[in-house]
């Protein structure tokens, strides 16, 4: 069947932006050993990720214990890390469930990296598990407008992509005052996030109806969690979208067997080769997304 023309957007058909999101946040070197956790073990990732095919290394900081932290020095030095091995786009999270706005503004302020992740919307954020019948985790991610506009500012002055992170339909939605009063402009760029329970479930005809409420000229990837990543991945690179895997999302490659972040973008850019379209270099990925270097 052709590819419905209307339904790419502003993605490049013939070529697709792969983002390694090497880190995360709640994932740990006991659920996976290959999870980076130093500025050189995370930078030696985003190298190794970068000749496999991604042009983004989405990045949470962490200590040298594994836990997360919000360091303006840590996030300098992992940028300097990386910068020192690869010309791949820097992306750093934003997002935290307790620390102040404050916080998290400084190091994109200090540190200036190329993209920024930014929460569109407030939601219930949890894990279930069948076998247990119990939570893994059960919390609100709070992410009002006011805290939104504070990060869309930070981000423009200081020349800062927002990523707009999306794990549901209405946070798609929640672009419109930002672009009617000028603070959000094209190309904008989006993550549909599909998996966390409290947001969009993972499936196909979901990612169809999200595309559909993007503007036209939007850039936009699919960012699945768990093992349904490779259905939407799948999905994603024959509608011309752009993708995202990495040990943040999901820890296995489809056959099962568990990976490291190389592997899984090595993955994904086969699947993109297998539909036609090349990965695109971070250079191509910058033009591609309005992004000054």
């Amino acid at each position: 069947m052709p590819i419905d023309q209307e339904s790419i957007k502003g993605n490049h058909p013939e070529k697709t932006v792969i983002s390694a999101a090497l880190t995360g946040a709640l994932t740990t070197r006991d659920q996976c050993e290959a999870i980076p956790y130093t500025p050189e073990e995370i930078a030696e990732d985003a190298a190794a990720a970068r000749e496999k095919g991604a042009a983004i290394a989405h990045i949470h900081a962490r200590t040298e214990n594994g836990s997360p932290t919000f360091d303006t020095d840590v996030y300098q030095r992992i940028s300097d890390e990386v910068r020192d091995r690869t010309d791949i786009l820097i992306n750093f999270s934003t997002g935290a469930l307790h620390e102040p706005v404050e916080t998290r503004l400084e190091y994109i302020r200090e540190v200036q990296p190329d993209i920024a992740a930014l929460n569109m919307g407030s939601m219930n954020y949890a894990k279930y598990s069948e076998s247990r019948d119990d939570f893994v985790f059960d919390m609100v991610f709070e992410n009002p407008f006011n805290e939104i506009r504070e990060f869309l500012t930070t981000m423009r002055e200081n020349g800062v992509k927002p990523e707009l992170e999306c794990f549901d339909t209405g946070h798609v939605g929640n672009i419109r005052p930002f672009v009617q009063n000028g603070e959000l402009e094209a190309p904008i760029d989006f993550s549909l996030v599909m998996g966390v329970l409290g947001g969009i479930p993972p499936t196909v005809e979901n990612l169809a109806h999200q595309v559909r409420q993007l503007p036209d000229d939007a850039t936009w990837q699919v960012i699945g969690i768990s093992r349904d990543q490779w259905q939407l991945v799948s999905a994603a690179l024959a509608m011309g979208g752009n993708v995202r895997v990495g040990l943040e999302d999901n820890f296995y490659l489809p056959n099962g067997e568990m990976s490291t972040n190389p592997e899984l973008v090595a993955k994904a850019a086969e699947m993109s080769r297998n539909v036609g379209r090349e990965p695109a270099t971070p250079d191509e990925a910058a033009e591609m997304m309005g992004i000054e270097r």
